[in-house]
């Protein structure tokens, strides 16, 4: 093989990789649950899930064209975090965790 087809192989297969990598994030966020997450599940996923998370159930309470710009996605999940580890029902869903939930089970 020459040095020109390997180049061309390297990049359709790199081409490739970032297609599917794309296409893993979409159906990652289809089955995201959004808003309807447990505080459970919440609180033990990682970062990049969490954002899927919080990016989805955003979309959820605003709409799907929703433009929501990472600064309120940082700040959803704090307080998200804050409230869900507060929470006295671990399967409080994301989007009914408030300061009430933590004295009352929901």
């Amino acid at each position: 093989m020459t040095l020109r087809r390997k180049a061309c192989a390297t990049a359709l297969a790199v081409a490739a990789l970032g297609t599917l990598a794309a296409g893993c994030a979409e159906a990652e966020k289809a089955v995201n649950k959004g808003g309807d997450t447990p505080c459970s599940e919440f609180t033990a996923q990682d970062t990049e899930k969490k954002r899927t998370t919080v990016t989805k159930f955003l979309e959820q309470e605003r709409g799907e064209d929703a433009q929501i710009d990472q600064n309120t996605i940082d700040l959803s999940i704090g307080a998200i975090d804050l409230m869900c580890s507060a929470q006295a029902n671990p399967d409080t869903p994301i989007k009914e965790a408030d300061l009430t939930g933590a004295l009352v089970p929901k």
